[in-house]
């Protein structure tokens, strides 16, 4: 008998407890479908959370690539290789049709459809860049790229100047002693591969000391000025000038041989007598002696040849001043 009434005592107060345990479930049942919907919401929210995050680091990145391109751009300090490689740096972050650097002031009625960005370098008007079939929601990364192109432009350009004051002198704006050696030792090596001519000429001013003695060295400092200026508007872009001395110039006329020099010798000294010179409140007339030497027949070193055109130039001084005499011509 007792065997029987322990089950049967175990299934009661199992099914009791099942039945408590199924009413406490049933009973706190809102509080878990409350639960699990903040828990759906709260993990939707994060889920939008995170991608709004991706996107912010994705536009993080993308915008701090588009400053570090700096680096690429300044990769050379020539201008038109600084904007080759931003050419190439934009084709990597917006799509644009074409893009153009215009150097200095330009025509802009030309690019009506384009987007344009004026570059400025110390408040002074350097060119423009010019985007054609720039997409509206690519014109800020344009903006941003064209900053960082200013960047490597004013690198170049800094540098060139730099170099400029390394080879040119201030008072004449030609090149100076030292490189216009330089300038001179790579013509004859030019000049000997090729079997070129060229002629060398040693010009000074006549009387200088005289304009000094009388006026003063700001009034010299003019003449000099002057007289460089006149001598670069009567030779070529190709022939090189230097200031060789005080009053003293030296010219290579580049492909120039004996029988064409003379023109072009009598071309710079009759320019410079016919021209008056204003400088403050005189009315100046200068005259230049020019002598000649002419490579090779006259010599094959930078030395030998400036030292007959000297030696020429002092012939014409002997003859009278505001003369042209070749070395080994017959005066």
């Amino acid at each position: 008998m007792l065997n029987l009434v322990a089950p049967v005592l175990f299934t009661v107060l199992l099914f009791i407890w099942l039945k408590k345990r199924l009413y406490r479930s049933i009973k706190t049942r809102p509080n878990f479908t409350r639960i699990k919907d903040e828990y759906d919401n709260l993990f939707a929210e994060n889920t939008k959370l995170k991608a709004a995050n991706r996107n912010l680091q994705n536009t993080l990145d993308s915008t701090i690539a588009l400053y570090d391109i700096t680096k690429q751009i300044c990769k050379s300090l020539d201008a038109d290789k600084v904007f080759s490689y931003f050419k190439d740096e934009v084709n990597k972050y917006i799509r644009v049709n074409d893009c153009k650097f215009l150097k200095g002031q330009a025509d802009l009625s030309l690019y009506k459809d384009c987007t344009i960005i004026p570059l400025n370098i110390q408040e002074e008007l350097i060119g423009y860049l010019v985007a054609e079939g720039l997409g509206v929601e690519d014109k800020e990364k344009f903006y941003i790229l064209s900053q960082q192109f200013i960047l490597g432009i004013e690198r170049a350009v800094l540098y060139r100047g730099v170099q400029e004051l390394a080879i040119i002198d201030s008072l004449t704006n030609v090149f100076n002693r030292r490189h216009y050696l330089e300038r001179f030792k790579e013509e004859i090596e030019r000049s000997t591969k090729f079997n070129y001519k060229f002629s060398c000429l040693m010009v000074d001013i006549d009387y200088f000391k005289d304009f000094n003695d009388r006026y003063g060295h700001i009034v010299g400092d003019a003449i000099l000025r002057e007289l460089s200026r006149t001598i670069q508007e009567n030779i070529r872009q190709i022939d090189l000038i230097g200031r060789y001395g005080g009053e003293e110039f030296s010219i290579i006329l580049i492909e120039t041989d004996k029988d064409a020099v003379g023109f072009a010798a009598e071309r710079i000294r009759r320019a410079i007598e016919e021209k008056r010179l204003r400088v403050y409140d005189e009315e100046l007339k200068i005259t230049v002696s020019i002598g000649i030497s002419t490579y090779p027949y006259d010599g094959k070193e930078i030395g030998r040849l400036i030292d007959k055109a000297d030696s020429a130039l002092y012939e014409a001084k002997q003859a009278g001043r505001n003369k042209v005499c070749a070395y080994g011509a017959k005066q």
